[in-house]
């Protein structure tokens, strides 16, 4: 009885956790509903506080809960020297109206002292636009 059960099997609950915190670090900042992001909030913050100690067990139970090695160097090298100084409440929920399908009540849960850049981690850099061979036959003949 010690958290909510969120309408789901324990697996199905432990695997939307560790999802959830893998978007988390790696944006920065998620837009879920607000008992999901309740649910999250303590998680994140333990994360982080696991993240400040420097040993090889803290570091191996980062991998264990998060299942992935990138977020758990992002925690160790780049969250814990954030947050350093800070002794808790790493993250915040900000409420976000109401979904438009269902009704149901939406919150946007981020890191306190976030970088913005981190949202854009996946959007690919316009590349410079390379002219088609046509294009340069057709500046030629005018030329």
């Amino acid at each position: 009885m010690a958290n909510k059960k969120l309408n789901r099997t324990s697996e199905h609950r432990k695997a939307l956790l560790k999802n959830m915190l893998n978007s988390l670090i790696k944006y920065e900042q998620i837009k879920t509903t607000l008992p999901k992001a309740k649910f999250l909030k303590p998680q994140a913050d333990k994360i982080i506080t696991l993240g400040k100690k420097e040993t090889l067990q803290t570091t191996k139970m980062l991998v264990s809960k998060l299942q992935n090695l990138k977020s758990a160097n992002k925690v160790k090298k780049t969250l814990s020297k954030r947050y350093e100084k800070r002794n808790g409440g790493y993250t915040r929920i900000i409420k976000a109206g109401f979904r438009y399908g269902d009704n149901a009540p939406m919150a946007i849960i981020e890191f306190v002292d976030r970088d913005v850049e981190a949202k854009r981690v996946d959007k690919k850099k316009k590349e410079v636009s390379k002219e088609t061979p046509k294009a340069e036959e057709k500046k030629v003949k005018t030329a």
